[in-house]
């Protein structure tokens, strides 16, 4: 067995922390049959995963994600830098037109 090292939201350290103490067993007994209950069955471990990997994106993932979205920035202003570009001609085309 590994030994872990675990913060907890106050409500669910209370919470876990009653339960023990209901059933005289150690905390860390109750956190892990919590653990052998909730991976019990393979979708369990796969929903956890998928919920995992939607709240804290793995190694790497992060810096994909960010590195698109800065991506994307910059398509975005190139794309308004070419509006305004053109707006401008436009303008200048039409004031040569009038005169």
């Amino acid at each position: 067995m590994v030994n872990f090292i675990v913060a907890l939201s106050p409500n669910w350290e209370e919470f876990l922390e009653r339960l023990a103490d209901e059933h005289d067993i150690d905390v860390g007994k109750v956190i892990g049959g919590l653990c052998d209950w909730a991976f019990s069955l393979p979708e369990y471990k796969a929903q956890f995963e998928a919920w995992l990997d939607r709240a804290y994106p793995p190694r790497g993932q992060m810096e994909d994600n960010a590195r698109s979205k800065g991506e994307e920035a910059s398509e975005r202003e190139e794309q308004r830098q070419t509006e305004r570009e053109e707006e401008g001609h436009e303008d200048r085309n039409y004031s040569e037109d009038k005169q």
